[in-house]
């Protein structure tokens, strides 16, 4: 977990690629504010006594975030209240991403050996709870199998428009991606998040709920790295912040491939997380308050 800004820190080295990713300009800044307002939360008086309480509160808003993301764009109010997610569409994709948050955590051991079986556990956990009965659930998807973002939801526009991989190149990509994660990286956190975030909205590699999984698996990195632990810091609230046509503006970013694009998608990251850290701060002196 890096906490320099320096340039001359992150000189990349042919073994460790992402390491080169967090050289490019605007990277380090954002990465080193991304620290300073993680560790400005943490350091909250709040946390050292209600950390949990702050934790299931960060949940529940991420995964509103994600699911207004996918299509399902409801109040706090309301998916705090609701408890029956399978009556409807727009229902099932926020319960989809409550189901993906509580599961996150519960999969750090594994990611750092088989990326591939925690994401496969994702998105059992995000369509085979959400009743998709398609035969496509937990792995991979078929050559010609069709991709349907959340069904009977509005489709987020990142995902609508780009170009769909084979599943050929799927397979050969997610392969790659797992050895790029597996790989011992001086990466900062927030590089590695960001990475794995795009690739996998890239690839939507299942039939279903993508974008809900490539989210999930953005939190998965950033809680394992021990950048955000306990996991009070959202991304996907800032991402939802931000809406779709800045979420889907970066994200053509990371698919152009090119620096200027790579670190337009790694500083979006960086700054919905601390939209996040800015959420769950919010909290905190709610608490503090006595208001929640």
């Amino acid at each position: 977990m890096s906490t320099t800004s320096s340039d001359a820190s992150f000189a990349p080295r042919p073994e460790d690629p992402l390491l080169a990713l967090a050289s490019l300009p605007g990277v380090p800044d954002a990465v080193d504010s991304v620290r300073k307002a993680v560790d400005r939360v943490y350091g909250h008086r709040v946390m050292r006594r209600r950390s949990n309480e702050v934790t299931s509160e960060a949940a529940l808003r991420a995964a509103r975030g994600s699911a207004a993301l996918s299509g399902a764009d409801w109040a706090l109010e309301e998916v705090r209240r609701r408890s029956d997610f399978g009556s409807e569409a727009e229902a099932r994709t926020v319960g989809a991403a409550l189901r993906l948050n509580a599961e996150a955590g519960q999969l750090l051991s594994i990611w750092g050996q088989s990326p591939l079986r925690v994401l496969a556990r994702l998105h059992l956990v995000a369509a085979g709870g959400a009743g998709v009965t398609d035969g496509t659930v937990g792995r991979p998807r078929l050559a010609g199998e069709p991709v349907v973002e959340a069904p009977e939801c509005d489709v987020p526009e990142p995902l609508d428009k780009a170009p769909l991989p084979t599943a050929d190149e799927v397979a050969g990509r997610l392969e790659g991606l797992s050895r790029l994660v597996i790989a011992p990286s001086r990466a900062p956190a927030l590089v590695t998040a960001a990475v794995v975030h795009g690739e996998l909205l890239a690839l939507r590699p299942f039939g279903s709920y993508n974008g809900l999984v490539a989210r999930a698996a953005e939190r998965v990195v950033l809680i394992g790295s021990g950048l955000d632990p306990k996991s009070v810091c959202p991304a996907e609230v800032g991402h939802a912040e931000v809406g779709r046509s800045a979420y889907a503006a970066a994200f053509d970013g990371y698919l152009s491939g090119t620096q200027e694009g790579m670190a337009a998608w790694i500083t979006h990251c960086g700054r919905a997380m601390e939209l996040g850290v800015r959420e769950s701060t919010a909290v905190c002196e709610a608490l503090q308050r006595g208001a929640a």
